[in-house]
This record gives structure tokens, C-alpha cells and sequence, in this order.
């Protein structure tokens, strides 16, 4: 590797890096989230009227709602990806040295990787909690006449919950980041480790692509019930009366004991499917990229 390729960059370049890589993955697996929304605001344990997998979603959604519903609240996560995305990376990259230089190491190791990747999730969370909300209103099956679009569904909460109802789930959307990034980056720390060593350009992207899918797979399997009683909070209709639970501890103590302890992973297999290989999509779109800036921006 050239000198040049060791220069970090500059956190423009991170930021523009990081909000391609975003926009590609959302793009290409956006409809796999709406399935999993549908699927964790599933409450109880079956019903007739209840999705019974994903490929019962898709074609339902398809027959009864038209193959866009699929893409039914798009703009405000394609509003938000790149931010969320390069605040992502970006964040990674710079939290990395913050934690060298105050624990005196010379090199990343993985529970330096750990704090890094859950450093970074806090910072993104924060970000992108509000845009979620609007999201998960827009992608709800019940609210599908409720709601013109993004900015009819913005106006609507405000005029009906209040400003404070776009903070609502934001306890569990740390949490959500938290344990994602943790997961991915500590463990592509890892697996990168226990890869064979590339030898070509072509055998470094399928390294990385591996890495990056087995690390998003982690993160899902670790964040998933979190996400679940994230999406409950922010869907909660206020007109139902008060909601049972407001944070992501108690909230996930109420739906393991009133629906069982798997209702916590409703929607996993599209969370997978979508995170696993987009987390190897992300991976492998931003170090192209920033290889690319080295090579040929700096």
C-alpha cells in the first residue's frame, strides 16, 4: 500500500464516501424494510389478517396495496442516508484515533473497534430518530390513508401529537445504533483477521463484501429487539390512550412476556436479508470510494 493510500481523509471526503455508499444500499433494498416494519408492528402471536413471512407480505402488499407500496416511505430515509451513512463512517474514523490515544495504543484492536462502532451509533441515532418516525408513519399498513406524504404526514403529527412526538423511540434508536455499529465494526475487526489475505483488487473487495455481510448480519441478530420496540414507540397512536412502555428495556420486557420471547425478532429474516448483504453493499461501495479519492483527489 502507497503512502498516499495511508493518508486518512479529510472528513469531506469521509462524508461524501459514506452518503454514496448509504443512497446505493437503500436503493437497491429499501422494500426488504418495509416488510420489516410490517412484520415487528405485527402485535400478538397469529392472526388470519396477520403476514405470515415475508414472501406473504411482498405479495400481499403487491395485490392489495400496488407493487409501489413497496417503496412507500422512501424520501425520508433517502432524505437522511447520506448523513446517517457518512456520520457512520465518518464518526468511525475519527472516535478510532480518539480511543487510541487515550487507552496508548498504536493500533485499532477490537474492543477498540467495539467503543468506536457504539460511539458512532450514539452519534447516528441521534440523527436520524426523527426521519425514522416519519418513515415508520408512512409505512404502516394501518396508516396507508392517513397520510398524503412525507411533508402531510410531518404536518400531521405536529398538528395532532405535538413537537415532542418526533423525539418519541429516541432512547431506542440509541440503542438500536448502538449495538448495530458495535456488532459491525467489532466484528468485521475480526473477521477481517481471520480472512484470507487478498492478494488481488478483486479478491480485496470479496473480503470485504464477506466481511461486511457476516458484520451485518452480527449487528441484526444483536439489535433486532430493540428495533422492534423502536418501531412500536414511534408508530403508537396517542388516541389509544397511554402507551405501555416508552423505552426499549421495558418495552421489550412487556412484548416477551405478553407475545413470547420470539415476537422480539419479528421481521428478522427481512432485516437480515437487507442488512447482511447491504452491510457488504455499504462496506464494499465505500472503500471503493475513498480509493478512488486517495487515488485520484489527493
Amino acid at each position: 500500500m502507497s503512502a498516499n493510500a495511508e493518508k486518512p481523509l479529510p472528513f469531506l471526503f469521509q462524508f461524501t464516501a459514506g452518503a454514496i455508499a448509504g443512497v446505493s444500499e437503500i436503493l437497491c433494498m429499501y422494500p426488504l424494510d418495509v416488510a420489516k416494519t410490517r412484520l415487528m408492528l405485527q402485535v400478538g402471536k397469529g392472526g388470519s389478517d396477520q403476514y405470515k413471512s415475508i414472501f406473504d407480505v411482498f405479495s400481499r402488499i403487491i395485490k392489495e396495496e400496488g407493487a409501489s407500496r413497496l417503496y412507500r416511505g422512501i424520501l425520508p430515509p433517502i432524505m437522511v442516508e447520506a448523513p446517517k451513512r457518512a456520520i457512520k463512517f465518518a464518526s468511525n474514523d475519527t472516535y478510532g484515533p480518539m480511543f487510541q490515544k487515550l487507552f496508548n495504543s498504536d493500533k485499532i484492536t477490537q474492543p477498540i473497534a467495539i467503543m468506536t462502532g457504539v460511539s458512532a451509533g450514539v452519534t447516528e441515532a441521534v440523527i436520524v430518530a426523527t426521519p425514522e418516525l416519519v418513515k415508520i408513519r408512512l409505512q404502516a399498513k394501518e396508516n396507508a390513508g392517513k397520510y398524503l406524504g412525507t411533508m402531510d404526514c410531518v404536518r400531521k403529527i405536529y398538528a395532532e401529537e405535538g413537537l415532542r412526538a418526533f423525539a418519541n423511540g429516541l432512547e431506542a434508536t440509541v440503542w438500536r445504533h448502538a449495538l448495530w455499529n458495535g456488532g459491525y465494526f467489532g466484528s468485521i475487526f475480526a473477521i477481517r483477521a481471520m480472512l484470507p489475505k487478498a492478494q488481488t483488487k478483486k479478491g480485496e473487495l470479496a473480503v470485504n463484501f464477506a466481511a461486511g455481510a457476516i458484520g451485518g448480519t452480527i449487528g441484526t441478530t444483536l439489535n433486532t429487539p430493540s428495533d422492534v420496540v423502536k418501531t412500536r414507540i414511534q408508530n403508537y397512536n396517542p388516541t389509544n390512550g397511554p402507551p405501555k412502555y416508552t423505552t426499549f428495556l421495558p418495552g421489550a420486557r412487556a412484548i416477551a412476556r405478553e407475545e413470547g420471547f420470539r415476537a422480539l425478532y419479528k421481521g428478522y429474516v427481512p432485516k437480515v436479508l437487507r442488512l447482511g448483504p447491504g452491510g457488504g453493499i455499504l462496506l464494499v461501495v465505500y472503500e471503493y470510494v475513498t480509493t478512488y479519492m486517495r487515488n485520484h483527489l489527493m
